[in-house]
């Protein structure tokens, strides 16, 4: 006789680990008003990285099971206090988004680096501009960000290219990521992003498209570094 064939679990990792830390909950191992372990015990218990745990308890956190306190640590909630806001429909992982940007994006400058003219780089030079002065007025510049990488996307006269990364700029808006980025981003952190574009910005005026590729790569993964440090240092 054949052995029965198991379901294929397809959701994403933090939503798997979100879901085994609520059954540890619901079965009583925690009750309201109690703190959860730290991190790493929790990510060492369950043998998965400590971001992956980090995204699951964000998870957790926006649908109501726990409560995450700047600086003491995560506490259950009442369960009274969930919202009925299905895993599914949080986004994806913002650490793996913000991994597939870097891959992608990095292709994607190499060849606008190739195609770039003066008015698509006075373009980006406009944009930068607009950056500044929305982080000098305690703005958020995210809609210039966005302008500025898909302006970059578009120097590829490819329109596949620039919807995916249009796209793919666009789960920042999901519920998971609104709140690692609510945890994390400030007027330091969009600074310190500033620079990392006028590095992009300055390459792409160069022509130098090994310098671009760097760049725009080393930005996005420094934007996930920043993520999970601040979120780490805040609660963990």
């Amino acid at each position: 006789m054949l052995d029965q064939l198991k379901q294929v679990d397809n959701r994403r990792l933090y939503q798997q680990i979100a879901d085994q830390i609520r059954t540890f909950i619901d079965k009583g191992n925690y009750t309201a008003g109690m703190r959860l372990p730290p991190e790493r015990d929790l990510a060492q218990q369950l043998g998965v990285s400590r971001p992956s745990v980090r995204e699951a308890l964000i998870a957790l956190e926006i649908e109501g099971s726990v409560e995450v306190r700047m600086g003491a640590g995560v506490y259950v909630c009442n369960a009274a206090q969930r919202k009925p806001q299905a895993l599914a429909t949080m986004g994806e992982s913002p650490i793996e988004l913000m991994r597939a940007r870097a891959a992608i994006e990095g292709t994607v400058v190499q060849l606008a680096c190739a195609k770039a003219t003066p008015q698509a780089l006075a373009a980006l030079r406009q944009i930068l501009d607009n950056m500044l002065a929305a982080v000098a007025q305690d703005r958020s510049p995210l809609v210039f960000d966005r302008q500025f990488h898909e302006t970059i996307a578009a120097m590829t006269d490819n329109a596949v290219l620039e919807r995916i990364v249009g796209e793919l700029f666009d789960e920042r808006h999901s519920p998971i990521a609104t709140r690692v980025s609510a945890h994390s981003e400030t007027g330091q952190t969009w600074a310190v992003a500033l620079l990392e574009h006028e590095a992009i910005l300055r390459a792409l005026e160069n022509r130098d498209v090994l310098a671009a590729q760097t760049a725009l790569r080393m930005h996005l993964l420094a934007s996930e570094q920043r993520w999970v440090e601040n979120n780490s240092r805040e609660w963990s």
